[in-house]
């Protein structure tokens, strides 16, 4: 019975992925209790007030007492200013809590650092706090009713409970039933509402999910009772907020504060086939929002890993707007500026406010506190070749042959959970792969690699050994009962790790360990799926919140942070596995804020259609912006079976999408490029050698991320900040400062794909080269773009230099020593910048110094190199092929290469012409060498 029980289970799950999402299995805001008892969706007087007496003034903070008027319930505000300028941290919390609250761990790259923070002025009204770094930031705490204003160089751009929507739900005793007699005189048991509404932040204490909550048939036993809070938070600055991902929406966030609509929500949850355009909850919860306008972006970091919900207040309320794929917005400057309310379930308010005053800056702010992605080894952002499933040894053979045998370059194979022996994890099926270690030996003998996955749940079967271990170590999440939780997923019965335990992250990471898991290698990459966590026969398909974790922790306190928390073990055991010498490469479904630190992150169970081929790029902008640049969505579609059309057009996007793996369902048709026609195949095969003509560029600007902490993959916003017109499109981006991108995402789009080119603060327009004719593009506005089938639009921007190579090979790893070229695209002065980023492109030595970091530069007729970081140095032959100059407004008659300190001449190079785009052929110089080219005329 129990195993027939399981097969049903499974089959129900495969059977609703195939028949689309179900929204009855997930909450809506008025089925959770929290959100329908703290949801505001009016202005209104805030309760809570500062009590001035209670200020207390530190070198690097500030604390006051805020108090409820009707409850007088007490809590802590602390309020610092975070080193490096542009940022508050703001903390409130019960001054005498019955229990700790849960403060978020491990999302932090480490605990905030403070600078000077200190009381500038006080009134019996308001409180003025500045940051003692000359940088024109500043607090105002208005005492009652409480909100606090955020300042930049004297311009509010925060205000915090400027809608008086606060809530804070202290943690209280149950009350007890009280006795009233009948009409026999009997004794009968009551609730005492009246006590509880006495002692409550908030009004409905009869509400039936306060203190237990049923869904459907699962049941929430809320030990610790109503624990809510919301906090709201305006952006007078802005004309637009983005960020909260991740959703399937639009970049720009839709209007949600309307009775009948939902907010926006922040719960992991495993939704298959989801649903486009609206706020539901997918894979992923990063709390952080942005809002921008002409002369200002701020930010509000809301960090908390309990389930969330975010609504929004939209200076434009037509949400039509920014869905359009070409749409130039019209903002309404007379309507109330935007504002975000978070209502989280528990924890405390735990807020950073980012400041600005740019888009970049904000980013940057960000990624300070939450990390910065680390460079992977360059195979991982070349092409990966994945499905469910590949079926044994001879098919990933026959796979990588018919690759070499198409001339279509490719770097990883993948395989999905059937490769294990019965969904066990750290096995292998024998009969299906004998021979593991040497399949993994014959990819990486013709430079390729293998992944595998590896799931969060763990098979419940005695001759198991990793079940075993976890069991005998205690190291499974627990029922509220204090027993090993069991759920249902791939496997059928399984528990769970509780990776919030320290023992269990140590020995789960063990497992990856050579030693223990022999049939693998050092160069074998990792895939965490499932681990939002997936449960098919939990709430909402997953675990249940009254589970327990090490230490105590309540699941409903840290949901959002269990991926996370895998990750964090498998970058370890990863780490080891390669001596700390070998980067790792992981990709997660389930993320969080900081995640950024460990993994790549894949958009989930989209589907073979051009609206989820659009969503790919609104909703990697939305991650990219939220930390997570390493960002992708299966090429193709994971359910369904697309057609050539929409196949080659999704490898033409995903070609110039950080993350970039095909990947399909186990009932879908095979899709190897070659069983498409030829003409279909032709297409594809030319966008993934695209692909790979662009590594270097890639490459450099993962290494700069590192680096910087900026987005790879931006809104258009990011560099033109003051066009408003560019604030909501989402249908087309820049990767970095140097390309844009708009690639062909509909069916109407076949002949002429109409592209924005934006305006700058000036008025004016960068000069755009298309990439492959170098026409040059001076307006700025809509412009309908001429496409064939192979056509997509990506334009460079003058003043730029791009590295790419220009010799494919069946894998990135074989391009290692090729050489270089760059193409020089010439502004409106005739100048040009960039740079080129070279290790080994696959250990950490780079972070012992051991790099290349170049800028070109074209200024006068020369183009020279220098190293950026002159102290770092890096062996290496590879050497440059050709300069490619556009823009010249005339021609040049000779070039001279000169590569010694003296100054003098070496050689004449060979010059070549063809209409406006002038070729150096062969300068040979060595890429570690200094040098320059000089043109004459």
């Amino acid at each position: 019975m129990v195993w027939k029980k399981m097969v049903l289970i499974v089959l129900c799950h495969l059977l609703v992925m195939v028949a689309s999402v179900d929204r009855n299995n997930f909450k809506t805001c008025e089925q959770s209790s929290f959100c329908r008892r703290l949801r505001s969706l009016e202005p209104q007087t805030s309760e809570f007030e500062v009590l001035p007496q209670s200020l207390q003034q530190f070198k690097q903070y500030v604390t006051l007492t805020l108090a409820h008027q009707r409850t007088k319930h007490e809590y802590v505000l602390k309020l610092a200013c975070v080193k490096g300028g542009g940022s508050f941290h703001m903390q409130v919390d019960e001054k005498q809590p019955l229990s700790v609250r849960y403060r978020v761990q491990d999302a932090l790259v480490q605990e905030p650092q403070y600078g000077p923070t200190k009381v500038e002025s006080t009134s019996g009204t308001l409180i003025m706090v500045a940051c003692g770094e000359g940088n024109g930031v500043k607090a105002g705490i208005q005492v009652a009713p409480f909100k606090v204003d955020f300042f930049q160089q004297g311009k509010l751009v925060v205000t915090a409970n400027g809608k008086g929507m606060m809530r804070f739900e202290h943690l209280r005793h149950k009350p007890e039933p009280k006795a009233e007699q009948n009409a026999e005189g009997q004794e009968e048991p009551v609730q005492n509402d009246g006590e509880q509404a006495e002692q409550a932040d908030e009004p409905p204490a009869d509400d039936p999910g306060a203190w237990e909550e049923n869904f459907k048939s699962h049941h929430d036993s809320k030990p610790k009772g109503p624990q809510g809070l919301a906090l709201d938070f305006t952006f007078p600055q802005a004309k637009v907020l983005f960020g909260i991902p991740e959703h399937a929406d639009t970049f720009a966030l839709r209007h949600t504060a309307t009775k009948g609509t939902d907010p926006y929500r922040l719960y992991n949850l495993d939704v298959f086939e989801y649903e486009l355009n609206n706020g539901m909850a997918l894979y992923g919860s990063v709390p952080v929002v942005y809002g921008h306008g002409e002369t200002s972006t701020s930010a509000v970091f809301w960090l908390n890993a309990a389930e969330t919900w975010v609504d929004v207040f939209s200076t434009n309320r037509d949400t039509d707007v920014v869905s359009s794929l070409v749409n130039l917005v019209s903002w309404n400057s007379h309507t109330e500026p935007p504002a975000a309310n978070f209502i989280s379930e528990s924890g405390i308010m735990d807020v950073f406010v980012l400041l600005g005053p740019g888009p970049t800056d904000a980013f940057r702010q960000y990624t300070d506190l939450t990390g910065k992605g680390p460079l992977p080894q360059l195979y991982a952002i070349a092409y990966h070749q994945c499905r469910w499933n590949y079926n044994d040894e001879r098919d990933v053979e026959m796979v990588s042959a018919k690759f070499d045998e198409h001339d279509i370059p490719m770097d990883t194979m993948w395989l999905d959970i059937e490769y294990t022996d019965g969904k066990r994890y750290f096995t292998w099926d024998h009969h299906k792969f004998p021979h593991p270690v040497e399949m993994i030996r014959n990819l990486t003998d013709l430079g390729r690699h293998l992944t595998i996955i590896i799931d969060p749940h763990i098979k419940r079967d005695s001759g198991y050994f990793f079940h075993n271990e976890c069991t005998d170590r205690g190291l499974y999440v627990k029922n509220k009962d204090g027993g090993d939780y069991e759920g249902w997923c791939w496997p059928g019965a399984a528990s769970y790790v509780d990776f919030f335990s320290p023992d269990a992250r140590r020995h789960y990471a063990d497992q990856y360990l050579l030693e223990n898991f022999r049939e693998q290698s050092e160069t074998v990459g990792i895939w965490n799926d499932m681990n939002e966590p997936s449960v098919f026969n939990g709430p909402e398909v997953t675990m249940l919140k009254d589970n327990v974790h090490h230490g105590g922790l309540e699941h409903r306190d840290v949901h959002n942070l269990y991926g996370h928390m895998q990750l964090i073990a498998t970058f370890d055991g990863l780490l080891r596995r390669g001596n700390g010498r070998l980067r790792p490469f992981i990709l997660t479904r389930s993320h969080f804020a900081g995640s950024q630190r460990y993994a790549a992150v894949w958009t989930g169970d989209n589907m073979a259609d051009w609206g989820h081929l659009q969503a790919s790029i609104k909703m990697c902008l939305s991650l990219s912006v939220a930390g997570i640049s390493f960002c992708g969505a299966d090429v193709g579609g994971f359910f369904g079976n697309p057609d050539g059309e929409l196949f080659s057009r999704w490898y033409q996007t995903g070609a110039f999408q950080p993350f970039f793996r095909s990947h399909a369902h186990i009932d879908t048709k095979r899709r190897e490029p070659w069983l498409f026609p030829e003409d279909v195949k032709l297409v594809i095969r030319d966008a993934i050698r695209k692909r790979y003509r662009l590594l270097p560029f890639w490459y450099t600007m993962f290494y700069e991320h590192e680096r910087s902490g900026l987005p790879i993959m931006r809104p258009l916003l990011a560099h033109y900040p003051t066009d408003a017109n560019a604030f909501a499109i989402d249908h087309q981006y820049m990767l970095g400062d140097q390309l844009l991108v708009a690639p062909v995402l509909d069916l109407k789009q076949q002949r002429s794909r109409e592209v924005y080119f934006p305006t700058r603060a000036d008025g004016q327009g960068d000069w755009w080269y298309d990439c492959d004719t170098y026409h040059k593009h001076t307006g700025t506005g809509v412009e309908a773009i001429p496409v064939d089938n192979y056509k997509v639009p990506v334009f460079q921007r003058g003043g730029t230099i791009l590295p790419t190579k220009e010799r494919i090979r069946r894998a990135s790893t074989l391009m290692k020593h090729d050489p270089y070229t760059l193409t020089v695209a010439l502004d409106r002065e005739g100048r040009a910048k960039g740079t080129l980023y070279i290790d080994d492109e696959l250990s950490y030595e780079y972070r012992r110094g051991h790099y290349l970091y170049l800028e070109f530069e074209f200024r006068d007729g020369v183009l020279s190199s220098r190293k950026i970081d002159t102290t770092a140095t890096y062996q290496t032959d590879t050497w440059l092929e050709r300069v490619v100059i556009v823009g010249l407004g005339k021609v040049p008659t000779a070039a001279t290469l000169y590569t010694d300190a003296s100054g003098a001449a070496t050689r004449r190079l060979e010059l070549e012409r063809v209409g406006d785009v002038v070729t150096v052929r062969k300068p040979g110089v060595l890429m570690l060498d200094a040098w320059s080219i000089k043109l004459d005329f």
